[in-house]
């Protein structure tokens, strides 16, 4: 099963074209916690119902996960129909990711499983077929960089705490390897403007934005029109957008847009940073693609209610004038 869920710093591998609509991202969020409770047949129905509420819309994940959730109810024929349907649209390229997911292991032994297999791994090298690939392997290993110490930090904070020595010096060596970065996705970007992933791949497209995402306030300005004309010529994600959008704001002592930006503390405590307007915020999200914010927010045990949001919100905004 994929999730929405961008990394922390935070990338999606199968988000689509968001849908609009409340009940169909309430009815995808109660299928996500239906699988993750391991009743995968109810998941797999409330996946289908969303679907068929919403005029048979949905994104490329929601149909990915809704088929993995067919496998692990041992549904064959439903796990199938739905990869195949995804596969014949010619988009549908992770091939790699495929093979690798444990939710489908059960569907390997079927005699339809090397057929789609086939299929998606045509669709992959069809789409690599421009593929800058000298580019979008040195993209992909700046991502690695990205990622690398980044990996470390849950564990290190949970063995030695949230303000430790050693989650510092992480934090150091997230912190240089940053700056590194930078420097190599500016002499990129500086060289061939913002590419999208039909020349540098998936990976590689990511890899443009985490390093800004991650960069210093000054070059998250600098970058911002650049990534918002990207969106516009269908070169990065409106996800992405957003994320950044949200940090800029802050940054010039505005109010996020869309909530994706969380802080926390040494005491476990974890909160949304100033977000305006909290109850439109899903509505704001659902049109980028992100998914509700009581989804979003559990994977850091926060709770989310707009109106209590907007109670806890100068407190909020006391906290921030305090960490500046």
């Amino acid at each position: 099963m994929k999730h929405i869920i961008i990394y922390v710093f935070l990338l999606s591998s199968f988000v689509a074209h968001a849908q609009s609509s409340n009940h169909y991202n309430d009815s995808i969020s109660k299928a996500r916690q239906l699988f993750q409770n391991k009743e995968y047949a109810q998941a797999a129905i409330v996946y289908s119902h969303a679907f068929a509420a919403n005029k048979g819309k949905a994104t490329t994940e929601d149909r990915y996960n809704a088929a993995c959730a067919w496998a692990k109810a041992n549904k064959t024929d439903s796990a199938f129909h739905l990869l195949f349907a995804l596969a014949g649209k010619g988009k549908f390229t992770y091939y790699n990711e495929l093979l690798a997911d444990a939710d489908l292991i059960d569907l390997h032994t079927d005699e339809r499983w090397e057929k789609l297999c086939a299929e998606i791994k045509h669709n992959k090298e069809k789409a690599e077929l421009h593929i800058n690939k000298k580019l979008a392997s040195e993209l992909e290993g700046i991502l690695n960089d990205d990622q690398k110490y980044r990996g470390e930090l849950d564990s290190v904070q949970a063995a030695f705490g949230f303000d430790s020595k050693e989650v510092r010096n992480v934090w150091n060596s997230i912190n240089l390897q940053d700056s590194i970065d930078l420097v190599k996705v500016e002499r990129i970007l500086k060289k061939y403007g913002w590419l999208g992933a039909d020349v540098v791949g998936e990976d590689g497209n990511a890899a443009l934005f985490l390093v800004i995402q991650h960069s210093n306030t000054a070059a998250q300005k600098k970058y911002l029109p650049m990534l918002r004309d990207a969106v516009k010529q269908k070169k990065a994600d409106a996800t992405n957008l957003a994320l950044l959008e949200d940090r800029v704001a802050l940054s010039e002592g505005k109010k996020q847009i869309y909530g994706s930006q969380i802080s926390g503390d040494n005491t476990g405590q974890y909160w949304v940073r100033p977000l305006q307007d909290p109850e439109n915020v899903d509505k704001r999200r659902a049109k980028v693609g992100l998914p509700p914010m009581a989804e979003y927010v559990s994977h850091w045990k926060i709770k989310w209610d707009a109106t209590e949001y907007k109670k806890q919100l100068p407190l909020i905004l006391k906290k921030e004038q305090h960490s500046q």
